[in-house]
């Protein structure tokens, strides 16, 4: 099956399972949109069966609403990871990646944050960070 072609053949459960990841995550057409960087109106012409989100799209829009992939691109599976299986993969993460108890608890406060809040708690870090001298990185590699 093509990349472009995945929600073909399911487009009315594509369409609801977008509106239920979104609305599971507590998010608005507007607010899950500007996270995607797009306008409104796409978010809505998905869920009205009008068009389907490209695969870069639906993977960051599985991420960002915490759903698993192929539960959103085909309805198969579970919508979401089980709590255990999320505790699995925060373990394996902390044990590969993170030595600083403070890291861990700030990875951990992203982590528990909703989904709307999460960049203006990097941004709030990043800020913070960068009134101890060092400069901000901006995607692109600009400094700020």
């Amino acid at each position: 099956m093509s990349q472009d072609n995945v929600l073909s053949g399911h487009a009315t459960g594509a369409a609801h399972r977008i509106r239920v990841a979104r609305r599971s995550a507590g998010l608005s057409q507007t607010q899950l949109a500007a996270e995607l960087g797009l306008q409104r109106s796409a978010v809505s012409h998905w869920e009205a069966q009008r068009g389907k989100p490209s695969m870069t799209h639906l993977r960051q829009l599985a991420l960002l609403t915490g759903v698993h992939f192929e539960w959103l691109a085909t309805g198969r599976g579970a919508m979401s990871p089980s709590a255990e299986a999320r505790l699995d993969e925060v373990v394996a993460v902390d044990a590969v990646l993170v030595d600083d108890p403070m890291e861990r608890r700030l990875i951990a406060a992203y982590r528990d944050a909703p989904v709307q809040a999460r960049v203006p708690l990097v941004e709030l870090a990043e800020q913070l960070a960068g009134q101890r001298g060092r400069p901000r990185h901006r995607s692109g590699g600009e400094e700020t």
